[in-house]
């Protein structure tokens, strides 16, 4: 039997080798085969019954089997129809000639794999439906998670409105989804934590809506429902909201409700409700109460903010030791912040410098100096509080808190601030000199404190026009600091108003480039160019001002009086639209704007912003005049006697506006009332010869006697007033030099042209300085404003001798002698109508 077994030989190494060597014959494609389908077609095909089966005889010698008959009886069952060998009788074949190596009863294309190396990665799992209950539920939950996001989001632009939509839009998925829930019956619970969040997102958004009913009634579903953990905590937020309704019972009622609901380890926590709960008493007035709570949170946890409420509530109660305790107890406030020291250089260590560099302005660094900003600005608003109560006077109350932030090593750099700031509280109370000696006491302290007082020096110096004296302090200032701005500003101000533009700018420019964020330098320094003509450059430096300083007032102006001067009326007219929306009631601007629009010949919109002006000002003189010039133009004189009465009680003593009174009431027709308001004029100014002329023609047109007696007069008034000009010089002459065309203000031949004089007033008279007003006629202009009229009647003194000489005598035209009398040609005459003027 042993014989029949075929035994591996000892070299060989593996005992599967060969299994995948076979032969190429074997590998045909029998489906394409012709000969092989025509002989399947055919009985030769055909599977013969199985005659070489043989059951094995019962008593007949072990005798073994083929390893080909024991598995399924493939050699019976052969395709190609071959009688089965291996249930012959006789020798046995080796179990090795059944297959030939590498075959395989699988289907042809698999390889010999035991391990499965050979097959690749598993396939992906099979997607779940989209549309099965579990996946709309889950989308559904990230949709709501979603519109609570937005919804923060919207809220920290301030898009109020928006965030409160996607608050109710989150809050109606979330019952949605609820509802599923409840249908697919899963036994799954509900996500608390996604219903807490949009109902507490959704109350955030009414209270900052001022939505406050909507807001309570909704953190009180919240606080209501015991599955919600820590959601008595909220009841602070309700007390805010009472707050701010000004109910204060309730509002204390829900902060305590709140602090019995915080444990007594969160400190943190119940210090600030206690906090809120003293505002509360300190807005009710109960200065006791809120002291006694401020009290104990200042034992509990310490901190700046309640420190100074209690300094407060002490002031009010007049306690005088316990303002000095509690400062005392402000200044040893722990900050809880790194030692500037940390963020110093190593000269050695490059590494480090180079983290330095990372951290010395990071969020935490820019954290600490805010917390730092605000402990300081709290101890000083204190000082300057208790300062003046709790000493007998201003100045020793002040020299206490100095002395107690001197002893705090957490504040020792204050005290110089205080100093400083107490100079500025002696020039509040109109003190002056001491608020000087103050400042001077620091001239030999170090040099950024010197610096600083040097600078507030040269400051009031200069608002005290000591030019000199601010000059040297500003000097003072540089040399203790040549990188302080506003000492270079300061400077540059000196030398401005010394005539020095062009060292003024440099200085402006110096400061500018030490600190770019230097308003004062950037403005001035726009000022100057446009002072020494240079309008581009001052335009380029008000826009870049006005980048910074977006609602400031006088850089909108600047700018478009810029425009204005470069002739661009366009932008002009834009730039002083957008000054009037920052100060809408600033007469001056409107009253420019309309003078762009007369310019322009756009009467209507001049007149419209003319008129704004004068009901803002209604004193402006020139604003009057113009609206008067303007109701003339329009042939409407009724309404310009209005606006020149006004003027006529502004300025009594210019006839001028009287006089235009007067032609009003002529120009309309109304000749009895522009008689009598003539007469009215002649008897306050006896001398005026354009009152007497009118009154000489208004009298002959009405055919009155008084005529002849106001022709005497004028002819009277008219030598009076040669008399004036031959004794006075041609150049003293009262208003000669004067740059604004007066105007007659009764002439008949209608209003000249406008514009003549800044703001683009239009005057109201047609004759112009030495014209003739009718007939050839001459009529004196209108005297300036600054000129008094009086009332009574000059004496005229013919005996005055000049104390410098006789002045050189000018070529006479007329035909009389040297050494002659002036003599009166009319003297014994009567006048005729044909001598009186048109």
């Amino acid at each position: 039997m042993m014989r029949n077994v075929h035994l591996v030989p000892e070299d060989e190494d593996d005992i599967y080798s060969g299994y995948n060597d076979y032969n190429p014959q074997f590998d045909e494609d029998i489906d394409n085969d012709e000969g092989f389908q025509q002989a399947v077609k055919t009985s030769h095909g055909r599977r013969p019954p199985p005659t070489a089966s043989v059951k094995p005889v019962l008593g007949a010698g072990p005798r073994p089997l083929g390893t080909a008959a024991q598995r399924m009886k493939t050699g019976m069952v052969s395709s190609m129809g071959r009688p089965t060998t291996g249930a012959q009788e006789g020798v046995a074949r080796p179990m090795t000639a059944v297959r030939a190596a590498g075959y395989s009863s699988a289907p042809r294309g698999m390889q010999f794999d035991p391990l499965n190396q050979a097959k690749g990665p598993a396939p992906p799992l099979e997607a779940k439906a989209e549309d099965s209950p579990e996946e709309k539920v889950k989308q559904l939950e990230k949709k709501v998670m979603e519109l609570v996001e937005e919804s923060c989001m919207a809220n920290s632009r301030a898009e109020f409105s928006l965030a409160l939509e996607k608050a109710k839009e989150a809050g109606r998925q979330e019952r949605q989804l609820v509802r599923q829930r409840e249908q697919l019956a899963s036994g799954e619970q509900i996500n608390l934590d996604l219903t807490y969040s949009v109902l507490f997102n959704l109350a955030n958004q009414y209270a900052a809506n001022e939505m406050y009913n909507e807001a309570l009634n909704t953190y009180t579903v919240i606080v209501k429902n015991k599955m919600f953990s820590n959601a008595g905590r909220l009841r602070v937020n309700m007390g805010n909201i009472y707050f701010k309704q000004r109910n204060y019972a309730k509002a204390i009622k829900f902060y305590r409700m709140a602090l019995d609901q915080v444990p007594t380890a969160h400190k943190e926590m119940r210090a600030r409700i206690m906090q809120n709960i003293a505002l509360v008493f300190i807005r009710m007035g109960q200065y006791s109460d809120a002291v006694t709570t401020l009290e104990h949170v200042m034992n509990e946890k310490p901190d700046f903010k309640s420190g100074f409420n209690l300094i407060l509530c002490y002031f009010a109660l007049g306690d005088r030791e316990k303002m000095k305790k509690t400062f005392q107890r402000l200044l040893n406030c722990a900050l809880n912040i790194d030692d500037e020291d940390k963020y110093l250089p190593h000269p050695d260590d490059k590494h480090y410098n180079m983290i330095l560099e990372v951290i010395r302005n990071d969020t935490l660094r820019q954290m600490e100096r805010e917390k730092k900003t605000y402990a300081e600005k709290c101890i000083m608003a204190a000082a300057k509080v208790i300062a003046p109560a709790i000493e007998s006077s201003f100045a020793a109350g002040y020299d206490w808190c100095v002395e107690q932030v001197k002893t705090s090593p957490s504040f020792l750099e204050m005290a110089n601030d205080l100093e400083i700031n107490k100079a500025i509280m002696y020039l509040k109370q109109k003190d002056f000199n001491q608020a000087v000696e103050t400042l001077k006491s620091f001239e030999k302290k170090d040099s950024k404190v010197a610096s600083t007082a040097a600078t507030n020096l040269s400051f009031l110096y200069f608002l005290e026009n000591e030019i000199g004296q601010a000059d040297k302090y500003a000097e003072v200032a540089m040399t203790a600091d040549r990188y302080n701005p506003s000492a270079l500003v300061n400077k540059g101000n000196c030398v401005f108003m010394q005539g020095e533009h062009e060292r003024a700018r440099e200085f402006y420019q110096e400061a500018l480039r030490n600190d770019s964020t230097c308003t004062e330098a950037l403005y001035n320094l726009g000022l100057t160019y446009k002072k020494i003509g240079r309008l581009e450059d001052s335009l380029d430096c008000f826009l870049k001002l006005h980048a910074i300083l977006r609602n400031s007032a006088q850089v909108i102006y600047q700018i478009a009086d810029l425009y204005d001067l470069l002739e661009d009326t366009a932008q002009a007219t834009e730039w002083f639209m957008q000054l009037i929306g920052v100060v809408p009631t600033d007469a001056f601007v409107l009253a420019r704007l309309g003078e762009i629009y007369d310019n322009e010949g756009d009467k209507t919109q001049a007149f419209q912003y003319h008129y704004e002006s004068f009901r803002y000002f209604p004193s402006n003189i020139e604003i009057i005049e113009w609206l008067g010039a303007y109701y003339i133009d329009s042939q409407f004189c009724e309404k310009a006697i209005h606006y020149f009465e006004r003027a006529a009680v502004i300025q009594p003593s210019q006839v001028k506006w009287q006089l235009m009174v007067a032609s009003c009431h002529r120009r309309s027709g109304n000749y009895q009332q522009a008689l009598e308001t003539y007469k009215e004029i002649h008897s306050k100014f006896p001398e005026n010869v354009e009152c007497l002329r009118f009154l000489v023609r208004l009298c002959n047109d009405l055919g009155l006697k008084e005529a002849q007696d106001y022709a005497t007069k004028l002819k009277k008034a008219e030598k009076a007033r040669e008399l004036r000009e031959q004794r006075a010089s041609s150049g003293s002459r009262r208003g000669s030099g004067r740059g604004i065309r007066e105007h007659s203000a009764g002439s008949d031949s209608g209003r000249g042209g406008s514009g003549g004089s800044r703001g683009g007033s239009a005057r109201a008279g047609s004759a112009s300085r030495g014209g003739s007003a009718r007939s050839g006629s001459g009529r004196m202009r209108l005297p300036d404003s600054n000129e008094p009229y009086e009332a009574t009647r000059r004496e005229v003194d013919a005996s005055y001798v000049d104390p410098l000489g006789a002045a050189a005598e000018r070529p006479k035209t007329a035909a009389r002698q040297r050494g002659q009398q002036p003599e009166d040609e009319f003297g014994d005459e009567e006048l005729g109508d044909d001598l009186l003027p048109d």
